[in-house]
């Protein structure tokens, strides 16, 4: 097995200078590791780590040991991704250098389609409430190689699929899998690679080590191929302390798929329902995660804006009634809307940015819609609506079931946007 010390051996290429890249520099440079260099597809980032930038990136791939790669490249759609593919066995990841680098800090590692941000969060809450040392990073907050890691630190990491797709040396004591529905299919190239990127995070488990994966997924995971101790989590075993809550934003059915599973770690940490409860009743969401921040008369204005399918949408549409929807972006491949258990919980429907026919299609005659393009519009249509409907209670909610770059920087930008401008549209029109 490699370590910190042997590594101090190798070469290294870091592919992508954005945050993560940048960390994996610094990193280095701290462990007296000088051998590696630098690469960037925008000629702009380049440019700013000169001294070590590759002249001729096709040699240095073949000439490094190790190339690290940063989540936003994608094999199949790099413009050298001949090259990658060639050498694929060298790509790791911030994260595998993070294992590689210390063994005395305790790792919970959780993946999933959905759902991922919030439940990392959940457990960073419950267990620093439970007198526990915790860092949280990885693809949410921090690159995990920017944190400082004391002994007997538990680091909560956030892992996507494009970050466990490469990992080599990723083994968490606790390994938690949350849900797998079709996304990034593109990146991917098939369900089969996404799944199978998802997956990693058990493989270099050991026999002390558990990995907590819904009871529904059980199939997926064959545990002659794993060596960790199994937890199949069932909503079932929460449902029983559910009631004893008394937290307005769990108290919904929006989040109870994640925290059944922060419940079924609480167990293998050994903390007790009294802690549990009194530990979750002070949690708060993050934002733009049904995130219910203004009201106003019988008004009520969620953003879900980190909603970029639909499945990652439906617990928002089961969870409320009159709701005046805002959806629409760049849809994610291969995403169907089954909206039989939802529709009767829609009043109207406003579809936003450039590819109104495939929200269309999907709405399918079965919800009544509007074509409004820009987000500043379908508020005001919605605005106007619900004064012509006169309904008792009512929800705007912005959960675009797409991703955002069409019309905005990223889904934080896109939010924000969504919140600012109801606020000034709820003051002209209520």
């Amino acid at each position: 097995m490699l370590d910190m010390m042997s590594l101090k051996n190798f070469s290294f290429l870091i592919y992508g200078l954005g945050f993560t890249g940048r960390s994996v520099i610094k990193f280095l440079k701290k462990k007296d590791i000088s051998n590696y260099y630098v690469w960037d597809d925008n000629k702009k980032l380049r440019k700013k780590f000169k001294s070590k930038e590759t002249n001729n990136l096709k040699e240095t791939l073949k000439r490094v040991d190790f190339i690290v790669l940063s989540p936003g490249v994608s094999l199949e759609k790099s413009k050298y991704k001949k090259d990658l593919k060639k050498n694929k066995k060298k790509i790791i990841t911030d994260i595998d250098l993070l294992f590689l680098s210390n063994s005395k800090f305790k790792s919970i590692v959780v993946t999933g389609t959905n759902g991922k941000s919030t439940t990392c969060q959940m457990i960073y809450h419950l267990i620093k409430k439970n007198n526990f040392k915790a860092k949280i990073g990885g693809n949410i907050g921090k690159p995990v190689l920017n944190l400082k890691v004391s002994k007997n630190t538990f680091l909560i990491i956030e892992a996507s699929s494009f970050q466990l797709s490469h990992s080599k040396f990723i083994h968490p004591n606790y390994a938690i899998l949350t849900n797998i529905s079709n996304d990034h299919i593109d990146w991917h190239g098939s369900i089969k690679a996404y799944i199978q990127a998802k997956l990693k995070i058990f493989q270099l488990q050991t026999k002390k080590d558990f990995a907590l994966i819904d009871d529904k997924f059980k199939k997926t995971f064959k545990k002659k191929n794993y060596l960790s101790k199994l937890s199949l989590v069932k909503f079932d075993n929460y449902k029983k302390i559910k009631s004893k809550i008394n937290n307005r934003y769990l108290k919904s059915g929006i989040n109870d798929e994640n925290m059944k599973f922060v419940y079924s770690l609480s167990k293998l940490l050994k903390i007790n329902d009294y802690s549990f409860i009194n530990s979750m009743n002070s949690f708060k969401g993050l934002f733009h995660r049904y995130e219910t921040f203004f009201k106003k008369k019988n008004i009520i204005f969620i953003n879900d804006s980190k909603a970029s399918s639909f499945q990652a949408a439906k617990g928002a549409l089961i969870n409320n009634k009159n709701i005046f929807w805002i959806l629409g972006g760049l849809p994610k491949k291969g995403d169907k809307f089954n909206l039989k258990s939802v529709k009767n919980n829609i009043v109207k429907t406003y579809i936003i940015g450039k590819n109104v026919n495939f929200f269309k299609k999907q709405l399918n005659k079965q919800i009544k819609f509007k074509i409004s393009k820009k987000l500043q519009f379908a508020i005001n249509h919605a605005l106007k609506d619900i004064r012509r409907f006169n309904l008792n209670e009512n929800i705007i909610l912005l959960s675009p079931c797409a991703a955002s770059f069409d019309q905005f920087k990223n889904f934080e930008d896109r939010g924000n946007q969504f919140k600012k401008l109801s606020k000034i549209y709820a003051k002209k029109l209520i």
